[in-house]
């Protein structure tokens, strides 16, 4: 699981980039040439490319959850992605058993109803333990070490 500590809402923000990464800004994407610092001067929501989901990582539903409501955050006009998730959120509310679940889908959709896109994602990755044992027949997964 990658490190999303530098996904948050700024004002006033400092943000040190190497060259050539990409930086998704309110529906933006910028890359640098070189190292840089940028100073955001506004209420702004960014997403570094390094804690961005790919799509081949969206295998399980709330996986797949969390890569549309990203879609939604990186380009905020994006309609379809919107429907998707009202799609999918009915249909997932409806399909899961677990209550703890229910009720935090019940909450993301609360969320992005209000457009707070930026903690619907917090609230879905929060959910990931409980999915991931779900989805492994209530096993907890236990890392692997090499010899």
């Amino acid at each position: 699981m990658r490190n999303y500590s530098r996904w948050i809402e700024i004002t006033d923000m400092r943000i040190s980039l190497r060259s050539g990464e990409k930086i998704y800004i309110n529906g933006a994407v910028l890359r640098v040439d070189r190292k840089v610092s940028l100073e955001l001067l506004n209420d702004a929501t960014f997403l570094l490319e390094a804690h961005v989901m790919r799509a081949e990582d969206a295998s399980t539903p709330l996986r797949q959850l969390y890569f549309i409501v990203q879609l939604m955050l990186m380009d905020p006009t994006d309609g379809a992605a919107r429907e998707m998730f009202e799609k999918s959120i009915v249909l997932m509310i409806a399909s899961y058993e677990n209550a703890e679940i229910i009720a935090g889908l019940q909450n993301i959709s609360k969320l992005v109803g209000t457009k707070r896109t930026f903690d619907a994602l917090k609230a879905i990755r929060n959910l990931f333990p409980i999915d991931a044992q779900i989805m492994t027949g209530g096993k907890i997964a236990v890392p692997t070490r090499a010899a």
